[in-house]
């Protein structure tokens, strides 16, 4: 999806790496996906673009948070009652509300099963203005141990509906009014992300992935580690699509797919 982006409230909207050196991330995405950055707002953010348009940003990590980590944020109308309907349904706030730039509010929670997650409200709350082309952020995926649980809380939180796809094991987040549409021709329009079952007890927490598609995944594999960055998963292929799992220098975890023609 090129065009201009649109988004109805409860959808991803945007993501971004915090990160314990944030001017080193900014060289090492610049080089990886060709993206340009913003000069640092006063709190040191930075905005990458591709083409011209927002695609991601790059900020400050807290000091409870030593390596980069990647974050999924979506968008509400009321930073407050999202709040409130967090608590009530289990999640915990982590920090803010806080009080960004133009009239931007953002927060960071942990939903019941531990995956963290990020929320922008206010005027001008940040979104990406290009998705699902070769640089750009393609979609994001929960990994939690109980999907049953995931399903109710985020349809508690922002109204999303968990729908599992016939034979895959994949959940599809659908959501009302969106036309977002999964970067596949076979998924429906308003698929805004996706979910995974994660067992318990193989190390990986239960987390929110991100995931940038790509021209040529074994390309851009290679540049990762010439970079100084490594490999977690070498490319690998899926049914329609080719993937990999880096992470950037300071630890930051990223997925990429490229299509791949049946």
């Amino acid at each position: 999806m090129t065009d201009a982006v649109s988004y109805p409230w409860g959808e991803p909207c945007w993501v971004d790496s915090l990160q314990p050196d944030p001017e080193a991330a900014v060289a090492f995405y610049s080089s990886l996906f060709g993206w340009e950055f913003d000069d640092p707002t006063a709190h040191g953010y930075r905005v990458a673009r591709l083409g011209g348009r927002r695609v991601a940003g790059v900020g400050q990590a807290p000091p409870m948070l030593d390596r980069g980590a990647w974050a999924t944020y979506f968008l509400v109308d009321d930073l407050d009652r999202t709040v409130g309907l967090v608590d009530e349904a289990g999640g915990t706030l982590l920090v803010g509300p806080a009080e960004g730039s133009d009239g931007e509010r953002t927060a960071l929670f942990d939903d019941p099963s531990g995956a963290p997650f990020g929320v922008r409200g206010g005027s001008t709350p940040l979104s990406a203005e290009i998705l699902d082309a070769p640089g750009a952020w393609q979609m994001s995926a929960l990994h939690t141990p109980d999907l049953a649980a995931a399903g109710k809380f985020y349809a508690a939180v922002f109204g999303w509906r968990l729908e599992m796809a016939p034979g895959s094991g994949v959940g599809l987040w659908r959501l009302a009014g969106s036309t977002r549409r999964a970067a596949h021709p076979t998924m429906p329009d308003d698929v805004i992300a996706v979910a995974t079952g994660a067992e318990p007890g193989f190390g990986v927490p239960p987390h929110w992935a991100v995931n940038v598609q790509v021209a040529d995944t074994d390309a851009v594999a290679r540049r990762v580690v010439e970079l100084g960055g490594s490999l977690l998963m070498p490319p690998t292929d899926a049914p329609g699509f080719r993937n990999a799992v880096l992470a950037d220098p300071s630890g930051g975890v990223l997925a990429i797919s490229q299509f791949v023609e049946a």
